[in-house]
């Protein structure tokens, strides 16, 4: 009844069917990993999940209801972490993160969400000094700095050195822990303990498969665990 659904999506990029038929279901406390092929459509479909594009068909459900029947509410259980860190660079890193949690309400959590990520002692530099890792720490401290119960993370380790991947992965466990969901897509192995896999590449047109795709949507879900 709590879970986050997906039936039937389909996504339309520049006229060429991305997907299509795409189903899913990820519930407290679970994970999802999404997989695939470059240009397969995981962006795509997380962008869907977060409301930030429309389906080309199909609908998403949340906690029993159809998304579209209270987008607001919505909305309001979700942390999206896209590709690109949305980070203003002539602000500190500390008005980076005020600004965006201040979208959600209170900005009490600003220092705690900094130095979980390492951030606190450069809370006051001007954003564009950081280095790429530094930038999406950043990014990724937006899921402390206000709770929400989904996130929709793509590809959240990218530019991570090891310490903090494994900071990022143990962020995933907790949140699971408390009872939240978790949606990330990746181009290398996560190793999200119990996370299930779904290849959205599974899901191309049989006439439109991508270099490295096959036709196993019966296979598409699965293990995430190495």
């Amino acid at each position: 009844m709590n879970a986050f659904r997906g039936h039937d999506l389909a996504c339309i990029r520049s006229e060429r069917i991305v997907f299509e038929d795409l189903e899913f279901v990820v519930g407290p406390g679970d994970a999802l990993v999404l997989t695939g092929p470059n240009g397969s459509g995981k962006s795509s479909l997380l962008r869907i999940m977060a409301g930030i594009a429309r389906p080309a068909a199909g609908e998403l459900v949340w906690r029993g209801r159809p998304v579209g029947d209270d987008p607001e509410a919505f909305f309001g259980d979700v942390h999206y972490l896209g590709h690109r860190d949305a980070v203003k660079a002539a602000l500190t890193v500390r008005e980076n993160l005020a600004f965006h949690a201040a979208l959600r309400g209170p900005t009490a959590g600003i220092d705690d969400a900094l130095a979980r990520v390492g951030l606190a002692a450069l809370a006051d530099m001007p954003a564009r000094l950081l280095s790429a890792g530094q930038t999406r720490r950043l990014a990724l401290a937006r899921l402390f700095a206000s709770p929400a119960a989904l996130w929709l993370l793509d590809e959240p380790t990218i530019a991570l050195d090891r310490g903090s991947v494994e900071a990022v992965m143990a962020a995933i466990a907790e949140h699971r822990a408390a009872g939240g969901t978790v949606v990330a897509s990746t181009n290398v192995p996560l190793g999200i303990d119990g996370g299930a896999s779904l290849d959205v590449s599974a899901f191309a047109p049989a006439s439109d498969a991508l270099w490295g795709a096959a036709d196993r949507r019966s296979e598409s879900v699965g293990s995430d665990s190495p």
